[in-house]
């Protein structure tokens, strides 16, 4: 293989600290695969080398590689994840093994458990256990003292509380979950020096890949293995540090020279993968983050018209042109699985994929993509319609009386059956309390009569079930935004149903359709992949689709401070450098049925 300048200037570095910053399609894989090669035809013993990453999947990946350019089936160079390695420290100082690792079901399950004992009013469990288990990876992998941790999903002291009890019943069944990898590592190479040295002597050099994903935690772990011959050889790309939110710190990548003064710094500014167009848009829109290493990325190949701007006025005209896309290009010689449709959250998909669907076309997510109908916020909305169409099981009244508040008691429904005649006559003497019976009755004879999306809308305005989102998501300390988010969109897909029958036959078909697409080999066959642009990263298409491209959407609309509009940033370099040949940015006039402007995004990267 021939490599250009720096590739060979990277390759050929032997001691001491390095940091190479790999553009997208720049050939770092090659790079850190082949000074591998190159450190062992120096003379480096293969056993003192680690090259570690964040997914086994990559480091699988990066060892064949390495063994197919040494043509060897075996080579004592480790390669691993960031986690592996740090067990294998665990496993020779403490004795642990596979056993000892928590699974994800027994950690939820655990969590169920200890959410028994507190008093907390929520919706959706699983939802709630990922967010709390979200912030317990917080508090261990920034290691935030627990007093000055404070929850966005529950009270301070619920939180401790829950913490505790986690972490206790963790210690009681010898159990780590993977924060404690690092955490525990950690603490081990910082009280035994003894155990640090050894490592040192194992691992002399050090090679990391995707740099820009390191927490604070691996940085300083790595940091000590490395010491004191320092010779780490760090490869990433700040661009495209996307991971904020699960602790990478882009900060970390952009002070590695006051880590190490005398570092070099090299730049693999030659993009093998994307047309000419593509690198230029990409390239100018990065360059409106200030927090960055400057860059010049120049493409290898000259393609002028790769870069494509459709606005359209809501997401059924954006579904259609996709979709109709699709079945053009694939028709043209374009395989499915080389387009892809990107998407900024994963509730977005839904309609395009019922639209595929609906035309027999092979696709697979890479994210789980939920089942909008299932949540809980349609679950309400649904039982307000079943009511409406006759129902009077007592679970349906008692699910929905106080969505909002009508203080009306639990108690005043005994029997498995409810008639308003009655519940009203129960509140004679308290005529305001039936008052509220009563407009609740009126509004379901009036639901009874309208379209499926003027009913969603009635319930949630007329009604005032938007008031009882705000109040609960007050209570759980989340953004309002979000639930309306996913109203929005099952009103948005109730849109063009005349009928009950016509909405929810539809709705158990595309449920039906859905679960067998989730349980299909997620890469069976020839098929259009839809991502989120978070797991996008690392993968590359010949077409790929970006929808949805308003403010609001991206940059998303919890972004307020600088360093997040940059994040968001990023992650739509990353979204437009997936693409090879082939980048269509998809705006709409209307999202969700609600007025929305291209992004600026689309400015920025000079394509509207």
């Amino acid at each position: 293989m021939n490599y250009n300048q720096s590739q060979q200037e990277a390759i050929r570095h032997q001691d001491g600290p390095m940091l190479v910053l790999a553009g997208p399609g720049s050939g770092k894989t090659a790079v850190i695969t082949q000074r591998t090669v190159n450190l062992i035809e120096n003379g480096i013993e293969p056993s003192h080398i680690l090259v570690i990453t964040f997914t086994r999947a990559a480091a699988m990946h990066m060892k064949s590689r390495f063994l197919q350019a040494v043509g060897q089936e075996r080579c004592p160079v480790t390669f691993g994840t960031f986690h592996a390695v740090f067990f294998q420290v665990l496993k020779l100082a403490y004795h642990y093994d596979r056993s000892n690792i928590i699974s994800e079901e027994t950690r939820y399950r655990l969590m169920r458990e200890i959410l028994s004992y507190q008093h907390l009013e929520y919706e959706d469990e699983k939802e709630l256990i990922a967010d709390l288990l979200g912030e317990i990876s917080r508090v261990k992998n920034e290691q935030i003292p627990l007093e000055h941790f404070y929850s966005s999903h529950c009270g301070e002291e619920v939180f401790r509380s829950i913490y505790r009890e986690y972490e206790r019943k963790l210690r009681e069944n010898r159990l780590l979950d993977f924060d404690d990898m690092l955490v525990y590592t950690y603490e081990l190479f910082s009280q035994r020096p003894d155990i640090l040295s050894a490592w040192q002597k194992k691992y002399r050099y050090i090679l990391i890949d995707e740099f820009q994903d390191i927490n604070g935690l691996q940085w300083e772990i790595m940091k000590m293995m490395a010491a004191p011959l320092d010779n780490l050889f760090a490869v990433g790309d700040d661009d495209q540090s996307i991971y904020r939110f699960r602790g990478s710190k882009p900060e970390i990548m952009l002070g590695f020279n006051k880590a190490y003064p005398h570092a070099k710094i090299l730049r693999l500014n030659v993009n093998y993968r994307c047309a000419s167009s593509i690198v230029t848009a990409a390239g100018k829109l990065i360059s409106g983050n200030e927090e960055r290493f400057a860059k010049d990325m120049k493409a290898d190949f000259i393609k002028e018209d790769a870069v494509e701007f459709r606005l359209f006025e809501d997401e059924k005209q954006e579904n259609a042109f996709v979709t109709q896309e699709i079945i053009q290009s694939h028709e043209k010689g374009v395989p499915y699985r080389e387009m892809a449709v990107l998407f900024r959250t994963n509730l977005q998909p839904g309609p395009l994929m019922e639209q595929l669907l609906s035309r027999n076309l092979p696709f697979r997510a890479k994210d789980k993509i939920p089942n909008i109908y299932e949540h809980w916020i349609a679950r309400d909305l649904f039982t307000y319609i079943r009511i409406a169409r006759g129902s009077n099981r007592r679970e349906d009244f008692l699910s929905i009386m106080n969505k909002p508040k009508r203080y009306i008691g639990r108690d005043s429904l005994c029997e498995g059956t409810v008639s308003f005649e009655e519940w009203i006559r129960m509140y004679d003497e308290q005529p305001w309390i039936a008052e509220r019976i009563e407009k609740l009755w009126c509004d379901i004879k009036l639901i009874a009569g309208m379209s499926p999306y003027a009913a969603v809308n009635y319930i949630r305005r007329g009604i005032g079930y938007d008031d009882y989102i705000a109040e609960y998501a007050d209570y759980r300390g989340i953004k309002k935004e979000e639930l309306y988010e996913a109203a929005d969109e099952i009103q948005a897909g109730a849109r063009g149903f005349r009928t009950f029958e016509e909405w929810f036959l539809h709705i158990q078909q595309y449920t039906k359709q859905l679960s067998q697409m989730v349980r299909q080999e997620p890469a069976a066959g020839d098929s259009v992949v839809l991502s989120t642009l978070h797991s996008a990263k690392g993968l590359e298409f010949r077409q790929v689709f970006l929808i949805d491209v308003n403010e609001g959407m991206m940059p998303y609309k919890k972004a307020v401070l600088k360093e997040e509009i940059e994040e968001e940033r990023r992650l739509f370099y990353v979204g437009m450098t997936r693409a090879r040949e082939r980048l269509v940015l998809c705006s709409v006039k209307k999202l969700r049925g609600k007025e929305a402007e291209p992004s600026r995004f689309i400015r920025e990267a000079g394509t509207y």
